[in-house]
């Protein structure tokens, strides 16, 4: 059974930055896609940042020159790193992966930037 756990998440005052990490356990299989997800109270599920296992990333134009997503495909892990925090960013962060056509979400990790 395919399981990941992100952590990383809290408390941050704005400008501040956060490193969210995703490590898939349960499958020794080859991962095709990495990526982060975000929802904020009374809002949808957005895409924030996604990898591909050949290493093309893709970003919401809202993170874009602020966030950075890189994997170690050897450890099965993906990250997330935050610069220039805003207060819009608060929400959940799922991390998400795609294993043999099969889709997998973490259960998420709270970020909250707050002064």
């Amino acid at each position: 059974q395919v399981q990941l756990v992100e952590s990383g998440g809290g408390l941050v005052q704005p400008g501040g930055s956060l490193t969210l990490s995703c490590v898939a356990s349960g499958s020794s299989a080859s991962i095709f896609s990495m990526g982060w997800y975000r929802q904020a109270p009374g809002h949808e599920r957005e895409m924030v940042a996604t990898i591909t296992r050949g290493g093309n990333s893709n970003y919401a134009d809202s993170v874009k020159g602020r966030f950075t997503i890189s994997r170690d495909t050897g450890k099965n892990t993906v990250y997330l790193q935050m610069n220039n925090l805003k207060p819009e960013d608060t929400a959940i962060y799922y991390c998400r992966m795609i294993i043999l056509l099969t889709t997998y979400w973490g259960q998420g990790t709270q970020v909250t930037v707050s002064s």
